[in-house]
Parts: structure tokens; C-alpha cells; sequence
């Protein structure tokens, strides 16, 4: 079997690290009172070939908050459309023969209604950990199954409907259009980010002693479109304990810097727009992609201090792992700066179908679960 593995940490065991820093918070942005940034017009940005540096004026954990939200507004604003935020008072929950959870959002007499069932586990206690997947759970039940965590599927389509197949709505007819029509130029991952946030939200209002869920052990996980899905979740809600993003490709966690200099990838020229900005390819197209005021290692860092696994497969070229591994090197810098690089690691091991986790993955993707979902918050 041909398999490479590029980067494994605390495989088996944990380096003990700094445990200052906090495991996840109660809020979706802690940086939400920070000003918006100054946006220049794509055309006046400067030209930086080499990626930017999340640290960029962070002098101590305390700098984080802001910096944070700083990359996550030019993330929005430049590549992905606004993730609009939502007040509790615009927010219903309630729970359907005890597991179903259904949330309504209203905006302007508009409402939005999401399902999701939620399936408890037959160990433990509650609250139990969440293990939320974006269009589904890819990785392995026995990696979670007997362990106390309940899982959940976040439906995208309530949201936004566009899929690569079969047909969907355009821009300005999804559900998110009708409560915000002057977003209607939104890519899909802002909008499925906002969705996912809406669903804690739920989990949020109607607490632990109705939903059994415990609100300090939330995972996210995906793969492929739904693994760029999950990254995007998890780096836009601060709520969210654990990000597992499983070959996510290009327009995840790999550079586009990077990917832009190789043939047959997943770049910024060659992804679906549905997902962007049309803007995204009409500003930072060929060596326009030069002038983007971040680069995907910065999404990955928003996850910071929380957890953050990738997991890669070289095999399919068009997942271009080779810029996700520059991505995750240069992304992990932020975890190891605050003491705490035990909560970021990545994987990239090939002899396995897409989305078809093989065993020798199996170890690292458990350690994170156990814990980070399991133990670490029980403490």
C-alpha cells in the first residue's frame, strides 16, 4: 500500500504543553466588538508573494482575539461573503420527540427552519459530547461509536441547496436570500458556516438538561466539499471544541498561493464559484492570487486555540496536499507560539479511496476525538 505520512503529532501520547489557554468558548466571534477593518479595492492591495503572517501584530495571547477576527472579516469580505450575525431574540428552538431538533431563524418576517436529529449514545451520561458532520460523518463509526458522544448531521441544503449534482437553485433563490437579499452574492460556505452557527445557537437556547448535549464539547467533521465546509464551521464559531477537516482540498485548508503554481489541482482559478465570491475570481485570478490580503493558513488558524486536525490523501493530485501541508505548517506556528502546538496536527496518507479513511489514519483521528471530546473536558 502506497501511503506517506508528512506530519503526525501526539500520535499515541501528548507533549505537555501551556493548558492556559481556553478549549473553546461560549460565544460564536469573541472578536465581535473589534472595528472592521479598512478594506482596499482588490486593485490597490499590495503584491505579497509570500504568505501572510497570521501572528501580524500579536504580541501575546491577549492580541489573538482581535487578530483573529481581523483575518475572519477579510476572509468574508474577500473570499467567501458575510456570515451575518444573528441576536438571540431572532432565534426558536425546540426539541421533537426529544432528538429532533428544530431551530427557526427569523430576519424581517422572514423564517428559516433546520432539522437535525440528534443520535445519543448508549454509554455514559449526559451531557454528552456532539460530533456534528457537515452533510454527513465520513470517518469510521468504531472511532466514536462506544465512546459518550451523540452525533448530529448538519443538512446544508436547508440553508443553501447548491450541489455539484443534480439540480439546485442559483445565487438569490436559496433559503439564506430570503432572510438576507442583499447577501444574494454570497458563496455557499459563508452561508452553510451561518447555518451550522444557527444550529448551536439552538443547542445554545434550549441548554444541557433538554438537549443532553454538553456546549464545551462540540465537534465538526467533513470531507471533501463537506471537509472544506466543516473547516469553515469550525473557524468561524469559536463554540466549536474540535475541527476535523478530511482532504478538504483547495479552497480549504491548502494556499492558494501554493496550488496557483501547480497543474491539475484545485486552484483559485479552477474551483466551483458556486461555493466563493465571483468577486474572489474577478480580484485574485492568475498572479492577481498575489494581492489576496490572506491565504488559507489563516483560515486554519481562526480554529486557534481550539483543536484542529487535517487529514490528506495525495492520491487524488486535485486535493493539492502538497499546499496543504505548506498551509499547516504555517498555520500550526500559531498554535506553538501560545504553548499549545498538542492541538493542531495534520495527516496526509495516500492508498485509500477519496473520503475512505484507511487504518493507519485511524490512531491520530481518535486521539484527537478522545481528547479533546471525550477527556480534555471532563477536567
Amino acid at each position: 500500500m502506497k501511503r506517506i505520512i508528512l506530519y503526525i503529532t501526539c500520535l499515541l501520547g501528548w507533549v505537555v504543553q501551556s493548558a492556559a489557554q481556553p478549549y473553546v468558548f461560549d460565544q460564536e466571534n469573541t472578536g465581535s466588538h473589534f472595528p472592521r477593518p479598512v478594506m482596499p479595492p482588490a486593485a490597490e492591495l499590495p503584491v505579497v508573494r509570500e504568505l501572510p503572517d497570521p501572528l501580524q501584530g500579536v504580541a501575546s495571547f491577549a492580541d489573538w482575539e482581535r487578530r483573529r477576527n481581523e483575518i475572519g472579516a477579510l476572509i468574508q469580505h474577500y473570499g467567501i461573503g458575510e456570515k451575518p450575525s444573528v441576536s438571540p431574540d431572532q432565534v426558536k428552538a425546540h426539541l421533537e420527540g426529544d432528538t429532533l431538533l428544530i431551530v427557526d431563524v427569523t430576519v424581517d418576517n422572514e423564517t428559516l427552519t433546520l432539522k437535525s436529529q440528534i443520535r445519543y449514545p448508549e454509554t455514559g451520561q449526559p451531557p454528552f459530547a456532539l460530533l456534528i458532520g457537515t452533510s454527513g460523518i465520513a470517518l469510521p463509526r468504531q472511532l466514536f461509536q462506544g465512546k459518550p458522544i451523540a452525533t448530529m448531521v448538519f443538512h446544508e441544503k436547508q440553508v443553501n441547496d447548491y450541489g455539484q449534482w443534480g439540480p439546485h437553485h442559483e445565487r438569490g433563490e436559496h433559503n439564506f436570500d430570503r432572510l438576507y437579499p442583499q447577501l444574494k452574492d454570497n458563496g455557499a460556505y459563508s452561508e452553510w458556516a451561518w447555518g451550522l452557527s444557527r444550529l448551536l445557537d439552538g443547542l445554545q437556547l434550549l441548554g444541557p438538561e433538554k438537549t443532553k448535549i454538553d456546549m464545551t464539547r462540540i465537534g465538526v467533521t467533513g470531507c471533501s466539499y463537506a471537509g472544506k465546509m466543516a473547516l469553515y464551521c469550525g473557524a468561524l464559531d469559536e463554540r466549536i471544541a474540535l475541527t476535523i477537516a478530511q482532504e478538504p482540498g483547495g479552497g480549504g485548508a491548502a494556499v492558494w498561493r501554493v496550488s496557483h503554481l501547480q497543474d491539475d489541482v484545485e486552484n483559485i482559478d479552477k474551483t466551483d464559484y458556486h461555493w466563493f465570491l465571483e468577486s474572489q475570481r474577478d480580484n485574485f485570478s492568475g498572479d492577481n492570487v498575489y494581492r489576496l490580503p490572506y491565504d488559507q493558513h489563516e483560515l486554519c488558524a481562526m480554529v486557534c486555540p481550539r483543536a484542529l486536525l487535517l487529514l490528506g490523501n495525495p492520491d487524488f493530485k486535485w486535493l493539492a496536499d502538497s499546499a496543504m501541508q505548506v498551509s499547516a505548517e504555517a498555520a500550526h506556528k500559531v498554535w506553538e507560539r501560545f504553548g499549545i502546538g498538542d492541538r493542531m496536527a495534520w495527516s496526509i496518507v495516500g492508498g485509500h479511496g477519496h473520503c475512505q479513511l484507511p487504518e493507519s489514519q485511524f490512531p491520530i483521528v481518535e486521539a484527537f476525538i478522545d481528547k479533546f471530546l471525550v477527556t480534555e473536558q471532563k477536567k
